[in-house]
């Protein structure tokens, strides 16, 4: 396996002393889990944060061998783990994606979609830009992985927070019922966060 296109950095677990596993979207490839040296070191701590934006490189000599990934940050998501609301969103969406879909298979529409609502949680002046988009990637997930509907229109923010509030049962019952992690508790941080906005 050789491959090196853009990448959204999704989670980082730490492996050992200094490495980490990542769990990497790719356009192409899907989910790819890798070994990253030296990830939780100086140089590669900014770069191994959930929700970045990287020009990644992996390789393994075979497909039952974890491969090893280099990583070059394009696209920083730091800035936002300040902010409350941002930060919570970012991290739900990112466990989500990481939790739900299995390894090695392609979902284009989902990585644009990704990569776009994270665009639209950093560059928007609030929840009140973004809301909307959460609310439908959660449906394209459910969709793409065989468990949703239609796509939704969304009219304003109550209306994406009603679509979030029932987003929430699927979502726990089809896609992170095998996990042995509470992800979910990052979205009960986030409905808290939205909803008093509302």
């Amino acid at each position: 396996m050789h491959l090196r296109a853009p990448a959204v950095l999704l989670a980082a677990r730490p492996h050992g002393e200094t490495a980490v596993i990542a769990r990497l979207l790719t356009e192409e490839s899907g989910v790819v889990a890798a070994y990253v040296a030296g990830g939780r070191g100086r140089q590669l701590r900014p770069v191994v944060i959930p929700g970045n934006l990287v020009e990644a490189e992996v390789r393994a000599k075979s497909d039952s061998q974890l491969p090893f990934a280099r990583l070059e940050l394009a696209q920083s998501r730091g800035p936002w783990l300040t902010e409350p609301l941002p930060a919570a969103a970012i991290a739900w969406t990112c466990a989500l994606t990481a939790s739900a879909l299995p390894e090695r298979n392609p979902y284009p529409s989902l990585y644009s979609a990704l990569a776009a609502l994270l665009d639209a949680i950093c560059n928007a002046p609030s929840a009140r830009g973004w809301a909307a988009a959460l609310a439908a990637y959660e449906v394209l997930l459910l969709r793409e992985l065989g468990y949703g509907g239609a796509k939704p229109v969304i009219g304003g923010l109550e209306q994406a927070l009603e679509i979030l509030r029932a987003n929430e049962a699927p979502i726990a019952r089809y896609l992170l019922a095998d996990t042995r992690a509470d992800v979910l508790a990052a979205r009960v941080l986030l409905m808290q966060r939205l909803e008093r906005m509302a």
